[in-house]
């Protein structure tokens, strides 16, 4: 198939945007020549589709789990932070290069592995997205009424979804890569300001980079699975093929860039998450401390914050707080609109017959469909008063997909269909099959917690 990127006619005559080629039926997937075409060589200003998964991955909840993780820990648990950049950096290259390798989406691969992953993915995605679009919502404003008390939270909710969509219904994606890219700078810029003002002891943070556990508490496990494999872990790492098309980036000749985006894009979320550890540490830990479960505790860090070092600060991390909450909010708003577009368009096709020129754009009715779908039924679940419920219902429900999407990725870069030089190897294979394990570890405990109510635990 010829990827072109010029300005060619569609099938209906009307116009193609240049990130969204033609699909030629008699190819699938590439021609020898585009297999071997020179690599285009990566530059720091180079970054884009790396940065929109990692802003998106890394919300309020992950947050949350590693400021809990050092008040209880210190930095004991370190090590499972760097692990999960490992894991993630791991999982997004495996899901790119799948893609650049093939010519097919991620979704299109699952196809090729029976109808069953159609059958999971379909239920999957529309109840997550439900779930999803009241807990982004309600995450997004609670920064805000923080900010502005004199304002009721669920305007903030309903007005950050309805700006979320009015974004990204413009199907511009280098627009929302520039805002992305703004808000992962403030939310780095504010963490790490605010990690900073607590003099961290750098010697203790290095003895966290020693694999230790500590004992005589149960619930330790849960952290350390936590860390390692949740933060920054969500469906939107399986969106990451979807981005590549967007950038332009199709063919195999981007796979070094590719790597390289992932790499230094995952690399500076675990240089976040690190910060958000110490302020766990040092504000929390030292003072004994504990903070409210769900997003909640993070406004209990900025009354900690404005206690110690004044109001100013405090504003500063709420800043960074509603940054790292609507940008997830706009990651899954494109990205996984993206996805469920391709799996509604195609879900019923013959798998051998699909490849990237199939996936729809976000002008497509599917994707305008799960846009709505995303903004305006969850709203109602906002009335409930409970956007903490509903972020760990989120966090049970995102959890099922993380096992799904490492097993399969196992599967689908060995396959015959993946030319030689882009399977995975020895190496991968075994990093894939670690990552694998871990995710079908996270899931298991997830389903135990959410079923013990009815199991009578």
């Amino acid at each position: 198939m010829s990827h072109s990127t010029s300005a060619a006619g569609s099938p209906t005559g009307g116009p193609v945007d240049r990130h969204h080629p033609v699909h030629t039926p008699e190819i699938v997937g590439f021609t020898q020549a585009e297999i071997d075409e020179t690599p285009v060589r990566p530059r720091w200003n180079s970054l884009g589709p790396g940065i929109v998964a990692a802003a998106t991955g890394v919300g309020a909840a992950d947050l949350v789990a590693t400021l809990t993780a050092g008040s209880r820990y210190g930095y004991m648990l370190l090590w499972a932070v760097v692990l999960g950049v490992i894991f993630k950096i791991v999982l997004v290259e495996g899901t790119g290069r799948y893609y650049l390798s093939t010519g097919r989406t991620i979704f299109q691969g699952w196809r090729s592995l029976g109808s069953w992953t159609s059958w999971y993915f379909g239920p999957y995605i529309l109840i997550w997205g439900f779930v999803y679009g009241a807990t982004a919502m309600s995450s997004t404003a609670l920064p805000l009424a923080a900010l502005f008390p004199g304002v009721d939270s669920t305007i903030f909710a309903v007005a950050a979804g309805v700006a979320g969509l009015a974004l990204v219904w413009l199907d511009r994606y280098g627009l929302i890569e520039k805002i992305m890219t703004v808000l992962i700078g403030v939310m780095f810029v504010t963490v790490l300001i605010s990690a900073a003002l607590t003099v961290p002891n750098l010697g203790a943070i290095l003895t966290g980079l020693v694999p230790r556990i500590p004992s005589g508490d149960p619930d330790v496990m849960f952290y350390v699975l936590g860390l390692a494999g949740g933060v920054g872990g969500t469906i939107t790492l399986g969106a990451y093929g979807y981005w590549l098309r967007e950038k332009g980036w199709n063919t195999p000749k981007y796979m070094r860039i590719m790597r390289f985006d992932n790499t230094v894009s995952y690399v500076l979320t675990g240089v976040f998450v690190i910060a958000t550890m110490i302020m766990g540490v040092e504000l929390l830990n030292s003072a004994g401390i504990a903070i409210s479960s769900g997003d909640k505790g993070l406004l209990d860090v900025g009354t900690v914050l404005a206690d110690r070092y004044g109001e100013v600060w405090a504003t500063v991390f709420l800043v960074g707080f509603f940054a790292a909450s609507f940008s997830s909010l706009i990651g899954v708003w494109h990205g996984v609109s993206l996805m469920f577009a391709d799996f509604w368009t195609n879900f019923r096709r013959p798998a051998e017959e699909l490849d990237q020129d199939d996936a729809p754009s976000l002008s497509s009715t599917p994707a305008r469909f799960y846009l709505l779908w995303l903004t305006f039924p969850p709203m109602v679940l906002l009335l409930l008063g409970k956007p903490i419920f509903l972020i760990l219902l989120y966090g049970t429900l995102g959890a099922l997909f993380m096992p799904f999407l490492a097993v399969t990725l196992l599967f689908l870069n060995n396959a015959r269909n993946v030319p030689g030089k882009f399977r995975n190897g020895p190496v991968r294979n075994v990093l894939l099959g670690l990552t694998a394990a871990v995710f079908v570890a996270i899931g298991v405990n997830e389903l135990i917690k959410a079923l013990s109510p009815l199991l009578g635990g």
